[in-house]
């Protein structure tokens, strides 16, 4: 491993592991690609606490971050924790403000803790959770993807989601989004590279995009 090359840590979204990041190839002479994957956290734990965990699993100084969906917030908690060379966001939100109404309704009525999270294993309602697309087709292929069933992890997630109090963008941080993303829909979203046609799960249906931008992105 040389020691010259820019280290980039892929963070999943909520309730994926990192096998949505298996296509994503960066220069081999330039870039060394690490993944991430989620825990169950502690009972109590907040979100900062959860990022200084995960800090915990990186070794090298300035790190390139990318994180997607949910895991888009959490490298943004982690770059407040350890210096980074780049925050990249995917498919996520810089602030509370482009969080879309129906999640600031549900952070005042409390009704995201009446969702039916205890019907974790059924892959449709969580792909239906996690990526905001109703999965019929390549049911499969989700099973593989949405892979943490923790009922407490969800509820956890969904919480911090809701939530979330940042205010402000941070700085050096490069936001991508698709224009048909029905999570975190695009007229929310404040200076990103938009993507055409691209969905809440384009990190695993437009990687051949990822892996011809991301390096330019990274090396800006």
């Amino acid at each position: 491993m040389s020691d010259n090359k820019i280290h980039v840590y892929l963070m999943p979204g909520m309730a994926a592991n990192s096998s949505i990041f298996e296509d994503i190839k960066l220069p081999e002479n330039q870039f060394e690609i690490h993944t991430l994957d989620w825990f169950v956290p502690e009972k109590g734990m907040g979100l900062t606490d959860y990022a200084q965990k995960m800090c915990e699993n990186i070794p090298e100084s300035d790190p390139v971050l990318v994180g997607v969906s949910f895991g888009g917030m959490l490298v943004q908690e982690m770059a407040k924790i350890i210096p980074t060379r780049k925050v990249i966001v995917v498919s996520s939100v810089k602030s509370k403000h482009e969080l879309p109404k129906r999640m600031i309704f549900a952070k005042y009525t409390k009704v995201h803790k009446l969702l039916p999270t205890g019907l974790v294993n059924n892959v449709e309602l969580l792909a239906k959770y996690a990526f905001g697309e109703t999965v019929t087709k390549r049911l499969h292929l989700y099973e593989k993807y949405l892979s943490i069933r923790d009922k407490y992890y969800i509820d956890w997630s969904i919480d911090q989601i809701v939530n979330w109090s940042q205010e402000t963008p941070s700085k050096n941080v490069v936001h991508i989004q698709g224009d048909r993303d029905a999570v975190f829909p695009i007229s929310n979203i404040k200076d990103c590279i938009p993507v055409k046609n691209g969905t809440h799960t384009m990190i695993i249906h437009r990687y051949r995009w990822f892996n011809e931008h991301l390096p330019t992105i990274i090396l800006k």
